[in-house]
């Protein structure tokens, strides 16, 4: 005889309609009300687990950044493109999936001072990250560092990896953010973020590298053949 899963408990599914209906319509559009009725659940059992809207938005942040930091926390263990790609995959799997807070990133921290502390806690640890893995690379001969530095290169790397979504969603705002596009996007933002890496590959890296680039680049933006 099958057994029976254990019903979901209700603050956790509220956590799951909402990401999902902020993922989709984004924050500003969703009430509590919407929430309540999604689930079939009266507005007052929401209030009961969240007993307001940003309650609901700093537990989701905080179910990002507890799927984010394992990943940050491998960055030294990468040492050749190969590796970098896994990462900046991984990183962007957890950005999608919690994808409403870069898109209205600005709004959110206009009101939520909680989530203005952990958004600046979590940037700075990308950014170390990417340090990190920089210099593992460099360490392991697959890059030769800049005269001036990783720094740069690190935080050129995070705004591509966290913004890239909300530059996806204003070129195309009914369709870039829906669930059907997440491999898309995710080739897109990759393929950036590696090809700032072009500059600094060792020459035994650097075929591969732009192997990689070619592969996770969509033909819409790949280059133009060149005129005969």
């Amino acid at each position: 005889m099958a057994t029976k899963k254990a019903p979901r408990r209700t603050a956790e599914r509220i956590l799951l309609s909402s990401l999902a209906l902020f993922n989709r319509f984004g924050e500003p559009g969703v009430s509590t009300n919407a929430i309540s009725a999604d689930l079939n659940i009266s507005p007052g059992n929401l209030y009961y687990h969240f007993p307001a809207k940003d309650d609901l938005i700093n537990a989701l942040c905080e179910q990002y950044e507890q799927a984010l930091m394992p990943i940050l926390q491998a960055s030294e263990g990468v040492s050749n493109v190969e590796d970098a790609w896994f990462f900046m995959h991984s990183v962007l799997e957890a950005n999608w999936q919690y994808r409403f807070i870069y898109r209205n990133l600005n709004e959110l921290l206009s009101r939520n001072r909680q989530l203005e502390t952990r958004v600046r806690l979590t940037l700075d640890e990308l950014t170390q990250s990417l340090l990190r893995l920089l210099n593992a690379m460099q360490r392991s001969g697959a890059l030769i560092a800049p005269p001036i530095g990783w720094g740069t290169v690190a935080r050129s790397m995070v705004l591509l990896l966290v913004f890239w979504l909300s530059y996806e969603y204003a070129l195309d705002p009914r369709n870039a953010l829906e669930e059907e596009n997440a491999q898309n996007a995710a080739m897109r933002n990759a393929a950036h973020v590696l090809g700032l890496l072009a500059p600094y590959a060792a020459p035994d890296q650097q075929a591969h590298l732009q192997r990689l680039i070619d592969a996770y680049t969509p033909e819409d933006l790949a280059p133009e053949p060149a005129a005969v």
